[in-house]
């Protein structure tokens, strides 16, 4: 098998050299992406120790389903907009949470443009769920 990837890689260079310039640019867009990227436990951590703001940027509606507890809503979209609204906790960490962990690290690089220090929550809401920790709606 790997004598036919050797041979596959010698026959079509120009292919892998592609996809190796590609998987590079990825993994530095990965690395670079946003923030620090946190556990349940450090979030919580992070917020107990009153040095943390949570930011859940899912849409109101997702929001009132279930949210962490004292986590202000301030949907993607409208981000942007209201970010003036987190000009009071610039001292403080803002940690961005979403439904899945996708989106919260574009975010969180927008913020820190913006002179804030910004995490996002691994894996989102649904990290939170799955180590089965408490949402209030």
């Amino acid at each position: 098998m790997v004598a036919h990837l050797i041979e596959f890689a010698t026959n079509h260079y120009i292919l892998v050299g592609i996809f190796v310039v590609l998987l590079a640019l990825l993994l530095a867009h990965t690395v670079q992406g946003g923030g620090k990227s946190l556990s349940t436990g450090e979030l919580t951590a992070l917020v107990n120790k009153e040095a943390g703001v949570v930011v859940d940027i899912r849409p109101s509606k997702e929001y009132a389903a279930g949210h962490i507890v004292g986590a202000v809503n301030i949907p993607q979209d409208k981000l942007a907009a209201r970010i003036g609204e987190l000009e009071k906790h610039k001292a403080k960490t803002i940690i961005l949470v979403d439904a899945l962990g996708q989106t919260a690290g574009t975010h969180a690089r927008e913020l820190m443009k913006s002179g804030f220090t910004a995490a996002k929550l691994s894996g989102g809401i649904s990290s939170w769920k799955g180590d089965n920790l408490p949402l209030v709606k």
